[in-house]
């Protein structure tokens, strides 16, 4: 049996300012894993011109 999914391809941005790379995906993962779903995938954080930039997190 195949199995269905659903492919992200986008920027999210936060009305409060910045969002940490990492921030996002601990709470990004901990809603999938609420689910019971999985993730598998890349990320990176970028500006507002849509430029990689190095984890403000880190």
């Amino acid at each position: 049996m195949k199995q269905a999914g659903v492919k992200i391809d986008g920027v999210i941005y936060s009305l409060d300012g910045d969002i940490g790379h990492n921030v996002f995906l601990e709470e990004f993962l901990a809603f999938i894993e609420r689910k019971g779903w999985s993730y598998g995938g890349e990320s990176y954080q970028i500006d507002e011109e849509n430029r990689q930039i190095n984890d403000i997190d880190s």
